[in-house]
């Protein structure tokens, strides 16, 4: 009986496949007398049939094809968009990298998940959507304090002694129709009834403008969304109103979302050098996100693809 590792060899081999082809051994025969599986035995005769020698000798461990490495540009571009708070998909449709990619580049640098900053939801949302814009309209309001010379303690830390004290607050008001995700926003020094009324007259002026006929606005329960002023023009214009459940903020879930996408691509993208620095920003961002920006929700698609009144013209934000 041969010694098992003489196969090791191509002449050991070419004498297990000699012994079926040109002897007539039987292949168990043979594998026995080398001293492997028949299937080992059945694999050597093949190759010694299809390239007889040559085909006998070992080959490369090597794949027959290998995924080409991401190149140093396409790593720059997914960092820069990661900065501004984008998940891998949103990086992916930006970018045109595949999703896979963008995933096993930020997993391999241990930025598989944003920083709890980032990403602070609590409770998944409540999914939900209305068949046609203006259905329902979300609206909400986010307390910012104001940005001083210099910039504030996101970016100088909290012991950044150019950050200013007591400068006060700036309140975003924002409306998003549930549908389109389509956005209104404004920014005030408060969030009085008077100043939520006139928001709101605002907010459903400008989506008629586009075509959309807002039929029902929610709300929190804050008073000021309860208030006399506020009633009277939502009955003015003709829109019914609801309430979040109590201490179910995610059931005003498309504004809360919009509302932490805001914070992390706007309010706290860069270290801006004054309050009113940031505010300038606001409405070039707004316009990205109702025109340029692809939304997860709706397929990719900006909201802007779901409001048939809207020709790609920017509204007033500020």
């Amino acid at each position: 009986m041969s010694h098992p590792n003489a196969l090791l060899t191509p002449a050991g081999r070419e004498m297990l496949a000699s012994r079926v082809i040109k002897h007539g051994w039987t292949v168990t025969d043979a594998a026995s007398a080398a001293g492997v599986s028949r299937q080992t035995a059945h694999k050597w005769i093949g190759r010694y049939l299809a390239g007889g020698r040559d085909g006998l000798r070992d080959r490369s461990s090597r794949p027959a094809s290998v995924r080409p490495r991401v190149s140093a540009r396409d790593i720059r571009r997914i960092w820069r968009r990661r900065r501004l708070g984008e998940g891998p998909l949103q990086i992916s449709w930006h970018t045109g990298i595949p999703a896979s990619t963008v995933y096993a580049v930020l997993a391999r640098n241990g930025q598989g998940r944003l920083s709890a900053r980032e990403h602070r939801a609590k409770e998944k949302a409540v999914r939900y959507e209305h068949a046609h814009p203006g259905d329902l309209l979300h609206i909400d309001v986010k307390k910012l304090g104001r940005l001083g010379e210099g910039g504030g303690w996101h970016f100088g830390g909290r012991g950044n002694k150019k950050r200013a004290r007591g400068i006060g607050w700036d309140f975003v008001h924002v409306a998003v129709d549930d549908h389109s995700r389509f956005v209104y926003v404004e920014v005030h020094s408060d969030e009085r009834g008077e100043t939520v009324a006139g928001f709101t007259s605002r907010a459903v002026r400008h989506f008629a403008e586009r075509g959309v006929t807002v039929k029902r606005v929610i709300t929190d329960n804050a008073k000021a969304y309860s208030s006399v002023l506020q009633l009277a023009a939502l009955t003015l214009h003709g829109v019914k109103r609801s309430h979040t459940r109590p201490y179910r903020p995610q059931t005003n879930g498309k504004a809360e979302r919009f509302i932490r996408l805001l914070i992390n691509s706007w309010a706290y993208s860069k270290p801006y050098e004054s309050n009113r620095e940031r505010l300038e920003a606001l409405p070039g961002w707004i316009f990205n996100y109702n025109h340029r920006r692809p939304h997860g929700g709706i397929g990719g698609l900006p909201p802007v693809s779901r409001v048939p009144g809207v020709n790609n013209v920017s509204g007033q934000y500020i």
